[in-house]
């Protein structure tokens, strides 16, 4: 399975350079079918080629325009609308974020394309046009300003279905794990060794102060590389202060 089938659909664009912001964003994020519906702007005025860049030339020479939405989504098994308002008869069913839709959206894509639709950046998509969706997406910002540029919007929801999408194929590189158990007590007992040698550990407080070491470094759970990076730590400690007692 790839993310080919997924169409992002601007309607009504007005700038001419968010359009090539998003066809950037396309190229970024391993998609490539772009249409316009009705666009305000022009898809080949040269701010959206510079906002395109040479990368994403190409998306945007090949985007279709179309004069209405359903001519850009007839076809799709799956529409998803992206708002930031919602609420209200039209636009309170079938509300997600980006990562709530996007397993939805996945889920067509190997029997067909499924689409991603985005409003004039004004005023966005009409109660009418997002009833037609099936999903809705809303992207929880802060209230206090909830208005994103377009190609930021379609970046989100773009980089959640790569995410969902790279999950479910396996193609997400996994963290390393932590060391083992035995690999992290020989360097806690080294750098033990080292802090006792410097004095910071020292009297009836050591215990609590390695303990305190203990855990906040166990909560980090440290890889074997970083492991040996603290065993080098506790040698450089060593080195340090046996050189301090030599030059007394």
């Amino acid at each position: 399975m790839s993310l080919n089938n997924c169409r992002v659909v601007l309607v009504r664009t007005k700038v001419a350079a968010n359009i090539g912001a998003v066809a950037r964003v396309l190229r970024n994020m391993g998609l490539s079918d772009l249409v316009l519906v009705a666009p305000e702007a022009d898809p080949a005025d040269p701010r959206a080629e510079l906002l395109a860049t040479a990368h994403a030339a190409d998306v945007l020479r090949s985007a279709r325009v179309v004069p209405t939405f359903e001519e850009a989504v007839g076809d799709c098994l799956l529409v998803a609308a992206t708002s930031a308002n919602v609420g209200g008869l039209f636009r309170r069913q079938s509300v997600g974020t980006p990562e709530d839709v996007a397993p939805h959206l996945l889920r067509v894509l190997p029997s067909g394309p499924a689409a991603l639709v985005f409003g004039p950046e004004p005023s966005g998509l009409t109660n009418e046009e997002v009833a037609r969706c099936h999903f809705l997406i809303h992207v929880p910002i802060d209230s206090a300003y909830p208005a994103l540029n377009l190609a930021q919007a379609v970046a989100i929801c773009t980089y959640a279905l790569r995410r969902a999408f790279l999950r479910q194929t396996g193609d997400v590189v996994p963290p390393e794990s932590p060391a083992p158990y035995v690999e992290q007590e020989r360097m806690f007992e080294h750098l033990r060794a080292a802090l006792t040698e410097l004095h910071f550990l020292y009297g009836e407080k050591a215990d609590a102060l390695m303990h305190g070491l203990r855990h906040l470094i166990g909560r980090a759970g440290p890889t074997t590389m970083e492991v040996k990076l603290l065993h080098g730590l506790a040698r450089q400690i060593e080195w340090q202060v046996r050189r301090g007692e030599n030059c007394d």
